[in-house]
């Protein structure tokens, strides 16, 4: 019964990570229609600000996540107004804007590199410090109780923003049809420009909260993107909803599928069912 119930949690922390990877990327993706690779390095960004701000010059760990979620937002938003929208209005095709966001993947990792090095940092000096909480025979710390709060906050305020403001009215007249959008009178490059920012900060706060519960490193976008890309497959790809329903179904596939063999198995478990929902369900669990 304890394990069953560690394996739960185990599951849902999972989840909470995926799901705020996928939020962002359905939302960059709903309003763009393309794969915006760059998307898992913002992650990675997040982190590393934080590191440098809370750990470095020892700044304030609440005020360094606020200037984390800020300035990846911020490079999310850049990307978008140095690379990808210049090549939006010279009508390049989805498939150079992929190849021009795995450019901005790269070099943007490299630099993270360049300027922190390659080696494991941890963003949490005191571990052992940390309070855990049993539930029901099975522990998680407070770092990951954040993170699911977060998921769950993150999840919210991205419905509401959609169904009750202007902006997300717009967001969702661009998604329909973005020439239509602009007949009617919307500045669709720049809402395309605030779903990049609000987009890049969801994935810089799921790569602070990451490198709270197990460190950072430059790489850590890759692994990042690859589950976010799957959950917004298998849940919908665009849809916020299917994003976060896909997160935690592959949370618990993940987790209860390594129960008696190696932690090894956990990506072919994913990208087996990546597999299976393009071959029977390519449009995900609900369809955008």
């Amino acid at each position: 019964m304890q394990i069953i119930s560690q394996l739960i949690i185990n599951s849902i922390i999972a989840g909470a990570i995926y799901s705020l990877v996928a939020l962002g990327f359905n939302f960059i993706y709903g309003a763009t229609k393309f794969f915006n690779l760059a998307h898992g390095v913002m992650a990675a960004i997040g982190g590393y600000i934080v590191f440098y701000f809370g750990i470095t010059l020892g700044l304030d760990i609440y005020l360094s996540v606020a200037i984390g979620v800020l300035l990846a937002g911020l490079i999310g938003y850049g990307s978008d107004k140095l690379v990808y929208l210049p090549l939006r209005k010279r009508k390049a095709s989805n498939m150079v804007l992929l190849v021009a966001s795995l450019g901005v993947f790269t070099a943007l990792q490299a630099i993270i590199a360049i300027l922190f090095t390659s080696q494991f940092q941890v963003l949490y000096r005191n571990i052992a410090s940390q309070r855990i909480f049993n539930i029901f025979g099975g522990s998680i710390t407070q770092t990951q109780s954040v993170i699911l709060i977060s998921a769950i906050a993150v999840f919210a305020i991205l419905v509401l923003l959609l169904k009750y403001t202007v902006f997300g009215k717009a967001v969702r007249a661009i998604s329909d049809d973005e020439e239509v959008a602009k007949i009617v009178g919307i500045n669709t490059d720049k809402i395309i420009g605030r779903v990049f920012f609000i987009g890049s900060a969801t994935a810089g706060l799921a790569g602070i909260l990451v490198g709270f519960d197990t460190g950072i490193e430059p790489t850590m976008g890759l692994p990042l993107l690859l589950k976010g890309v799957i959950t917004a497959i298998v849940g919908g790809i665009g849809n916020i909803y299917g994003g976060v329903l896909g997160a935690f179904l592959l949370g618990f596939l993940e987790n209860f599928g390594i129960w008696k063999i190696s932690g090894e198995w956990k990506d072919a478990i994913a990208f087996a069912l990546l597999i299976l929902f393009l071959l029977f369900k390519p449009q995900g669990i609900i369809k955008r």
